[in-house]
């Protein structure tokens, strides 16, 4: 395999390169030619439409994943979300995560007149016209901030979420030359280098990663269909590490490869014992308090109860839940934090969807409402997400709190 600039052919057909970075790889007779675009910039949007009317590509390939693909051909789609069946899954913080992610990037877009991920919106579009074959290549949005999650060591991971946040409620202009910078980048790597700059725990699920699972998405295409000619538009940083996969023929088995960096990050085999350990210790204190006296173990009891169930409620109670969602959370997190099968956040934000079923509206506003903190609490749909994430952290650090404070009172 070899790497050149655009084919002859594609320059016979007049098209003008601007300034967009293009580069072919060459897989035996056929082509794959990658677009490097700015997620926010019109210029790529104009470049992608140019190179699709010129004609000389079968196929096109296009870095979403077909969540986000989802998201962007049908944009109605949130207001079918099952939100029972959201926190059900566990897919609550996901959602949350995803929604914050995308509030920044709408409102970087805004600042510059132009929809984002309009140059993946213009591809579908008339990659449809011209009647081409439209490939989804990138890694689904949940999985890989799931790595990203795992990635990023325990002590670090409030951070990501006080990044998330800072991004949503920040209100600070984004400069033409960090918009240049972005050309150098990636949709999701612009975000999170906002707050996690030189953060080398994201570099390998959020790049390198995708890098190597576009790039075998693309043999795999280029193989299967015998596509002559595949458009591939990815962010600009990804162009290097593609082309290098692609052309020094390190991937050998396209299925394999998409395979293992799809998998779900699994825990330590001794981390997913963790927390019944913690309910272990915690009922052996009440047992040993009893057995010493029933005082003793009675104070132990309510102070489970008040610390646990009220940093759960307090949690509830910053994300402005309902008066019953907050009475549930006091209620409930004592109980399920000594079932780790079942979350506080899990039934609260239950309570809360059923006290405060979102309406219509609430979904149609998603989009425009993330792009602000006081949106989310406005909105029925984020609040709900909020509660959940607030009152189940609420009830972590109450169950901290509350046994060292149970083992304090046994060495007391």
């Amino acid at each position: 395999m070899s790497t050149k600039e655009l084919p002859d052919l594609a320059i016979s057909q007049n098209v003008t390169l601007a300034t967009e970075p293009i580069k072919t790889v060459q897989i035996g007779k056929r082509s794959i030619t990658m677009l490097g675009t700015a997620h926010v910039s019109k210029a790529s949007a104009d470049k992608v439409q140019e190179l699709i009317a010129s004609g000389v590509y079968d196929a096109i390939a296009i870095e979403l994943c077909p969540s986000r693909h989802k998201a962007i051909v049908n944009p109605d789609a949130m207001a079918k979300m099952d939100l029972f069946q959201v926190i059900k899954n566990g897919q609550a913080s996901m959602v949350a995560a995803s929604l914050a992610l995308g509030a920044f990037q709408q409102r970087m877009a805004e600042q510059f007149g132009i929809e984002p991920g309009a140059e993946m919106r213009v591809a579908i579009e008339d990659a449809q016209t011209a009647q081409l074959p439209v490939l989804l290549i990138d890694r689904e949005i949940g999985i890989t901030l799931k790595r990203i999650y795992h990635n990023v060591p325990w002590w670090k991971r409030m951070g990501l979420l006080g990044g998330l946040i800072h991004s949503v409620i920040s209100k600070e202009k984004v400069s033409a030359e960090e918009i240049e910078k972005l050309k150098e980048g990636d949709v999701l790597e612009s975000t999170f280098s906002q707050f996690a700059e030189n953060e080398k725990d994201l570099f390998k699920p959020l790049i390198s990663e995708r890098d190597e699972y576009m790039s075998a998405r693309l043999i795999k295409e280029s193989n299967e269909n015998n596509y002559q000619h595949i458009l591939a538009i990815v962010g600009a940083g990804h162009m290097s590490g593609i082309q290098r996969l692609v052309s020094h023929q390190s991937i050998s088995d396209p299925d394999e490869t998409i395979n293992t960096l799809e998998a779900q990050p699994v825990s330590s085999s001794w981390f997913k014992y963790l927390p019944w350990i913690i309910v272990l210790l915690i009922l052996t204190g009440f047992a040993i308090g009893f057995m010493r006296s029933p005082e003793i173990g009675t104070a132990m009891v309510l102070d489970w109860i008040l610390i646990n169930g009220g940093l759960s409620a307090l949690g509830a109670a910053i994300a402005l839940a309902h008066p019953l969602t907050i009475i549930t959370a006091f209620l409930a997190a004592p109980l399920t934090s000594l079932n780790p099968t079942i979350g506080a956040g899990m039934v609260v934000a239950a309570a809360e969807t059923f006290l405060r079923k979102p309406k219509v509206h609430d979904f149609e506003r998603l989009r425009s409402d993330t792009t602000s903190l006081k949106g989310w609490w406005n909105n029925r749909v984020t609040r709900i997400l909020l509660i959940f994430i607030l009152s189940t952290m609420g009830s972590a650090i109450g169950t901290y709190v509350a046994g060292f404070r149970i083992f304090e009172r046994l060495s007391g």
